[in-house]
């Protein structure tokens, strides 16, 4: 119970701090809309995905794993927060293990991710996209499994850095070739090999195609479903051991 009293409560902390942040939820949310209708409705005069598919239709579940990617990496900021201001040496010395805090600040990274995420999904009427009633649930489980999986990520990332300006300076330098690379764009198999190598390393890639999977079935996936949904586990698994381990060192 004292492990999920310290999820519960950094989960708790992290979402109270998003509520009172009105401007963070208005900011993220700006990024994927002005790619959604400005880049992408320039783009649908210029590219044609495939018959009865506009190019604004194509990139919708990129734009939700843009909305989960910034969402969720930068989440992890609040360590770096919290290591400025020595509220994480707080939390170090509680009497929980270094999973049960991983765990919380990626939970709490979801949460919010889900969340955004699920404004952005609520959009697809205005894109004349048809969506059953399964698929809605559907994309938002693979919305939470993808944001809890690069949540992770972002923790692991932070556990390097001591302050907030070399943080934002290679989430910058990762966040953009993350999201480029990933199949949001255009799809991976047309890419240039040396680049569709790097693009299959990436988590976010299996992340928007399990959501391509969830929008249009079948239609313009680069995986199956089944490899998306593994690659997104066994990742997911493998951040928080390497989080977890890395916080043990900062005993």
């Amino acid at each position: 119970m004292i492990e999920v009293n310290a999820v519960y409560v950094l989960i708790a902390r992290d979402f109270k701090k998003f509520v009172r942040e009105k401007s963070r939820l208005i900011s993220t949310l700006a990024r994927p809309l002005i790619w959604l209708f400005l880049v992408g409705g320039g783009m649908s005069r210029l590219v044609t995905p495939g018959p009865g598919l506009s190019y604004m239709q194509f990139i919708f579940p990129g734009i939700l794993g843009m909305t989960i990617l910034f969402s969720s990496i930068f989440s992890s900021i609040s360590i770096i927060w919290d290591k400025e201001f020595g509220l994480m040496k707080e939390i170090l010395v509680a009497p929980v293990s270094r999973f049960s805090i991983v765990i919380g600040k990626a939970l709490s990274g979801t949460v919010i991710s889900v969340i955004q995420a699920g404004i952005i999904l609520m959009l697809f009427p205005f894109l004349g996209i048809k969506l059953s009633l399964l698929s809605i649930p559907y994309a938002l489980a693979v919305s939470f499994l993808l944001a809890f999986c690069i949540s992770a990520l972002g923790i692991i990332l932070a556990a390097f850095f001591e302050n907030m300006e070399s943080f934002s300076a290679i989430m910058n330098f990762i966040v953009m070739p993350m999201f480029f690379l990933s199949g949001a764009m255009y799809p991976v198999h047309k890419l240039p090999d040396a680049l569709r190598l790097i693009a299959g390393l990436n988590p976010l890639t299996f992340g928007i195609d399990a959501l391509k999977h969830a929008v249009f079935p079948e239609k313009i996936s680069d995986f199956t479903l089944v490899t998306d949904l593994s690659v997104l586990i066994i990742s997911s698994a493998a951040f928080v051991v390497i989080a977890g381990v890395m916080f043990e060192r900062k005993k």
